[in-house]
């Protein structure tokens, strides 16, 4: 996206929650440059003019409206009710953009796609297989539906890194806590058993998707690419192999991906995973949370607060930090219209820098896009030996 007046690149995430070139949090932000090129990647790649989709861009952006203002983000509604009015647009849709009226559109195929929109961003584990199917009445072919996931699952993760980044540049009072070193902020170690407790597991799920998947002898060479570059078991991978059929927006959400859990510095790759556990279970992910739990305890080496996240978020942590990253999750992943400053001060008090708030935020996002992938494309497939109880 380009401004239109000096015709030079405009990031939109900086632009929408006014974080101004050469402010301490544009130099935060812009510290973790590769989370911030596959955001503004992840939007040109959904919003382009000439994605291969029977979703068009009008369409995609009246999509990205309705899921912005039901999650009361009020800049980024802005900006998008702002591109689809630059659009050719039907004359009955300007009437019903401010706010957008679902039930005012004539059009059938509209009807379908503002409700799964609804669904996906209000409460994304409504959006099984159901819902997906309900997209055959809508003429949805398996790449639009893969567009269809991924912008929806994308405003997700927008509205909670914009609602973050504007949470971090409100005043605030500077904590006092020093950071307490990440190797000491759990007593007791990784128990090695199996937890199972309110249908959540730490064992090793699977995953088969309700699309189609894409056979690896007709990818092409763009396709292999992008896969190879994802994921060492893409290929492999029913996930991956559904999402392939949009390779671009794939290696962009991929690079975002894993920018925001592997990068060196900053908070702790343990709790990267913790604050992903946590939004998986708040979104009833279960596949998700199997993954994080994991890693969480590869990393940890300890899995304790595991197990009160899978029995109770809301009271899950043994430290104030950890009290304080679950509760920030939570937050941002339930309430993302309403995230302000005031739900930082755990964290900060806790001893978060700005670039560990920064880290945490940005794993609560990109779990908004995940948890809502796999909820939506299909289901986790337990182990013979074990059950969901």
């Amino acid at each position: 996206m380009n401004n239109q007046v000096t015709g030079t690149p405009v990031d939109v995430v900086d632009a929408v929650a006014g974080v101004a070139g050469g402010s301490v949090l544009h130099g935060v932000r812009h510290a973790r440059h590769k989370v911030v090129a596959a955001t503004q990647g992840s939007y040109d790649a959904l919003f382009a003019s000439n994605l291969q989709s029977s979703l068009t861009l009008p369409e995609r952006l009246l999509l990205a409206l309705y899921a912005s203002q039901l999650s009361a983000q009020p800049a980024l509604v802005s900006h998008y009710r702002q591109r689809l009015h630059a659009e050719s647009l039907p004359s009955e849709w300007p009437p019903l953009l401010d706010p957008v009226k679902p039930e005012a559109f004539a059009s059938q195929r509209l009807h379908v796609l503002l409700a799964f929109t609804r669904r996906l961003t209000v409460k994304p584990v409504e959006g099984d297989r159901e819902a997906l199917q309900s997209l055959q009445s809508a003429d949805l072919d398996t790449p639009s539906a893969v567009v269809l996931a991924q912008l929806l699952a994308f405003i997700s993760y927008q509205v909670r890194l914009i609602a973050g980044l504007a949470a971090i540049a409100q005043p605030h009072d500077p904590a006092t806590a020093e950071p307490a070193p990440p190797g000491e902020r759990e007593p007791g170690a990784q128990s090695g058993a199996f937890i199972d407790i309110q249908g959540f597991t730490n064992r090793t799920l699977g995953w088969r998707s309700w699309l189609d998947i894409l056979e690896l002898e007709r990818a092409n060479p763009e396709q292999l690419a992008v896969l190879e570059e994802s994921h060492p078991k893409a290929k492999v991978s029913e996930y991956y192999l559904t999402l392939i059929h949009q390779p671009g927006i794939l290696r962009q959400r991929s690079l975002a991906f894993n920018a925001i859990m592997y990068a060196p510095g900053g908070l702790p790759r343990a709790e990267r995973e913790l604050a992903s556990a946590v939004v998986s279970r708040i979104n009833q992910c279960v596949y998700c949370a199997s993954v994080h739990a994991q890693r969480y305890a590869q990393l940890a080496k300890r899995d304790a607060i595991i197990r009160e996240v899978f029995n109770d978020p809301h009271s899950a942590g043994q430290t104030p930090r950890e009290r304080a990253i679950v509760r920030l999750a939570i937050d941002l992943t339930l309430q993302p219209g309403s995230f302000s400053t005031g739900h930082l001060v755990a964290a900060r008090q806790a001893g978060l820098g700005e670039g560990e708030l920064l880290d945490l935020i940005h794993a609560v996002a990109i779990f908004a896009w995940a948890n809502r992938l796999m909820l939506n494309l299909g289901e986790p497939i337990w182990p013979e030996t074990s059950s969901a109880v």
